[in-house]
């Protein structure tokens, strides 16, 4: 008898994880941690890929599939009945590996951060990024080496599996995809290359915090490129200087012999020093019309735009005091606060500097 109670359950459980099946083909993102079952049928349902994690773990262990999940991130279709859904976590279908590319970064931040994601060799990475045919197909010169500011900053999620050269195929695919035929029009009209528009927009990239600031700094760049001045630009000596965070240039580093040293050449380096995004490639591409040449940055990351060499000195000095007052204000609050703390930690023991040695 209770065989038959037990086969008629389960049969009814098959025909609800059945009936829970829809033709919504919504995908759906999902995190398996290790741990238990009961957790895993709690994530489902927190993502709302089940209703009842409690029913789903009593069919999962009817039907002897709660013991043998293989954890990682999933991609489910949102209508996936139980038993669908079940087969995919215990065969891993649909389990992917999400690699975050940020807008500027450069390769030496890229190849590491896929390698480990995708659980490839950086070796592979590398190999894949210098790939002749995709330099080639991509119409970059042919001193140019490896496919630097070529592979788009973005969120990918790639099935179990993949090989480094397709994923950066795909990174790559990605930029070609949100690059407009009319920019290549645009390109044209401002006399440049298509390899030139990305790597001054990589220099925007990486010199940009606000990102309203961006039409204005590529507005003085092109200035600077119109007249054949020198870009002056600092990211382009941290390239060159192999640094992989920004930080402050000092005087000595501008003399680093490198062709991408834009203090002492003129013009645009070789090719870009990082991956921008799609705002800064539109930047590069139409500049606001400035007349500025020069800027120097607040602590904040905002500008001080100056027609004038003078006009720029006098910005420097206004930013650099500036900055002397905001570091004398942060001190005095970091004092005050650790002051506070202190007078706080003492009135919880009740030993207060007036009355701690009183009788």
């Amino acid at each position: 008898m209770r065989n038959a109670i037990a086969r008629l359950g389960l049969v009814a459980a098959v025909a609800l994880t059945t009936a829970c099946a829809t033709s919504d083909e919504t995908p759906v993102r999902v995190t398996i941690a290790e741990g238990n079952f009961p957790q895993a049928a709690e994530s489902l349902a927190s993502h709302g890929l089940v209703r009842s994690p409690r029913l789903l773990g009593w069919y999962a262990t009817r039907t002897k599939r709660d013991k043998s999940i293989k954890y990682g991130t999933y991609v489910i279709a949102r209508g996936a009945s139980w038993s669908a859904i079940l087969d995919h976590l215990t065969t891993g279908e649909g389990i992917v590996n999400r690699v975050v590319i940020p807008e500027g970064w450069a390769l030496w931040d890229i190849v590491p951060e896929v390698a480990k994601q995708l659980k490839v060799p950086e070796d592979s990475v590398r190999a894949a990024v210098t790939d002749t045919t995709l330099l080639r197909a991509l119409g970059v010169p042919r001193n140019v080496r490896n496919a630097e500011g070529y592979v788009f900053p973005d969120t990918y999620d790639f099935p179990d599996g993949v090989t480094a050269r397709q994923a950066i195929a795909l990174m790559i695919k990605r930029f070609e995809d949100v690059w407009l035929d009319a920019w290549d029009t645009r390109a044209r009209e401002l006399r440049m290359t298509r390899h030139q528009v990305v790597t001054l927009a990589s220099i925007v990239e990486k010199e940009v915090r606000k990102g309203d600031e961006r039409p204005v700094v590529s507005g003085v760049y092109h200035n600077r490129l119109k007249i054949g001045m020198a870009l002056q630009a600092d990211p382009t000596i941290q390239f060159a200087l192999g640094r992989r965070r920004p930080g402050r240039v000092l005087y000595r580093d501008l003399n680093v012999q490198s062709p991408y040293n834009t203090y002492r050449r003129v013009g645009l380096p070789p090719g870009p020093i990082a991956s921008p995004g799609a705002a800064s490639l539109k930047a590069a591409l139409y500049p606001a019309d400035v007349p500025y040449k020069f800027f120097v940055a607040h602590p904040d990351g905002h500008h001080e735009f100056t027609r004038t060499f003078a006009e720029h000195s006098k910005a420097i000095v206004m930013v650099r005091e500036a900055a002397r007052r905001d570091t004398v204000e942060r001190r005095r609050r970091e004092a005050t606060a650790a002051q506070a703390r202190l007078d706080s930690a003492m009135r919880r023991v009740d030993a207060r500097p007036d009355s701690a040695f009183q009788p």
